[in-house]
């Protein structure tokens, strides 16, 4: 173990204060960037793919992609969680989602 993670891990209390309702939240949390992530790689496969389909699956197609951001916001609302809150911070490698 070298100095800076041995420091690292003093620095931590003993005991970690938290409640359900935060736990609760910090989880939907993680579960809605996963989701969004997912959405956001399926909405660029999907752009990819447009060529190769028909106005008719477009158009459903844009309608599913449109349903599924109109319910990630529904939620997101529900917990009072803002797009930003999804987009972790990957450090040198920027952040996690597109821009909004």
């Amino acid at each position: 173990m070298t100095d800076a993670s041995r420091s690292a891990l003093r620095a931590l209390p003993e005991r970690i204060e938290s409640d359900a309702d935060s736990i609760e939240r910090d989880l939907f949390r993680l579960v809605l960037t996963v989701v969004e992530l997912l959405r956001q790689l399926m909405e660029r496969q999907a752009l990819r793919r447009m060529d190769d389909l028909d106005d008719e699956r477009i158009e459903a197609l844009g309608t599913a992609l449109q349903r599924l951001s109109d319910a990630m916001a529904e939620l997101r609302d529900r917990y009072g969680l803002s797009p930003d809150d999804l987009n972790l911070d990957l450090g040198p490698l920027g952040t996690l989602l597109d821009p909004w």
